[in-house]
């Protein structure tokens, strides 16, 4: 195995100790796309990182194809280093959400379905919204997205959101006694390689003024995805705080 591998299923092990049912969320997804998608299809996993759902979509789906866009230059790499046994079944895309032109770096590929896990809370409800129109005119008619996330309660429910917040607190308390990284520690661990310690510099540049943004609700998420053109939009799976909603263009 090699260490870019070793260091992808670190990070597999990482988030997952902040997300309970990380695994089933991905299966929801990748039964969508089964389901929805034709076999020799391309899907692009938005925000990828490293390229969690990208190494799952291409083991389940051996005639799929995959681009994985990010904006992270360090998870980039590690991506490409660590998928590179797929050859030219996976491509990855340096492109920046916030930037409105995002769409030219994938070159024309319109793919046929696009995912995202954990990355999207990252953007303010304005940029969210544009993005999700960008989506709408991308994708073809019938086209397939599909976003897991943890989405808050923001409807003022207090219990609903204490019990969230107590199974997260479990889950990374029993995965960190089994060994998992927490996020300050999995990035020590990769920066410590010299091949990414030469990129962190430049993912600081990136990232340093962007401030964390204000939950969104499951509401929203729902409401901006129909404004922006979706046939239909809802969550399909669910578990506390943690869903997957998909919506079909």
């Amino acid at each position: 195995m090699s260490r870019a591998v070793e260091l992808l299923a670190s990070w597999d092990r990482q988030q997952a100790s902040y997300i309970s049912q990380r695994e089933s969320r991905f299966e929801m997804m990748l039964d969508a796309v089964q389901l929805a998608v034709r076999d020799d299809g391309i899907v692009l996993d938005l925000a990828s990182g490293p390229g969690s759902i990208s190494a799952r979509l291409l083991e389940r789906m051996p005639q799929l194809s995959v681009i994985a866009l990010d904006y992270d230059p360090v998870l980039l790499e590690l991506g490409r280093r660590a998928l590179r046994h797929h050859g030219d079944r996976v491509g990855f895309v340096d492109a920046d959400l916030f930037d409105p032109g995002w769409v030219a770096a994938l070159g024309g590929v319109r793919p046929d379905a696009v995912l995202s896990s954990t990355a999207l809370h990252w953007l303010p409800g304005h940029i969210l919204a544009r993005v999700y129109t960008d989506l709408a005119a991308l994708l073809p008619a019938g086209g397939l997205f599909a976003n897991a996330d943890h989405l808050r309660f923001a409807e003022g429910r207090p219990f609903f959101d204490a019990l969230s917040r107590r199974d997260d607190e479990r889950t990374q308390r029993v995965d960190r006694e089994n060994g998992a990284l927490d996020w300050d520690q999995w990035w020590t661990q990769l920066v410590a390689e010299p091949e990414f310690a030469a990129l962190a510099p430049e993912r600081a540049r990136r990232f340093g003024e962007r401030l964390p943004n204000s939950d969104l609700s499951l509401g929203f998420h729902v409401a901006a995805l129909r404004t922006a053109g979706f046939a239909e939009a809802g969550p399909v799976w669910q578990h506390l705080d943690d869903y997957v909603v998909i919506a079909q263009r």
